[in-house]
């Protein structure tokens, strides 16, 4: 039988993030590279784990991510997305576990737009009577 691979995409901020999960030992590589030679901050690779920790699946998969666009933050809040879309897509009883700790969610904050007659999306210039 051929190896089950689910896949999953998730975003945060721009940074989109294509996330494969195969059963394995729990090896995640992001872009090519090992997640600890990737991601320099320890923060972000928590937040990497966090759905795979909440529903004890840390030593289950290996995760084969690509990711691009945004920041080191971003691209941590998109694969984490992606983790957890994919958790679903193999076990949906995960759901409530989950929904619970609001990883389904997407975070659909992001830059606002620069408006006309602005400097930016707030800030006007500087405004003189005379």
């Amino acid at each position: 039988m051929p190896e089950q691979k689910t896949y999953a995409t998730g975003k945060r901020k721009t940074s989109i993030a294509r996330v494969w999960l195969s059963p394995g030992t729990g090896k995640i590589t992001v872009n090519h590279r090992d997640i600890d030679e990737y991601f320099g901050r320890e923060t972000s690779k928590m937040i990497i784990r966090q759905p795979l920790e909440l529903t004890e699946n840390l030593g289950r998969f290996d995760v084969w991510v690509n990711v691009n666009g945004g920041g080191p933050s971003g691209q941590a809040g998109a694969i984490k997305h992606g983790i957890t879309k994919a958790l679903l897509g193999v076990d949906v009883t995960l759901r409530g576990t989950l929904k619970k700790a609001g990883f389904i969610t997407r975070d659909s904050r992001i830059k606002e737009r620069k408006k006309y007659g602005r400097k930016a999306a707030r800030a006007s210039f500087q405004f003189s009577k005379r």
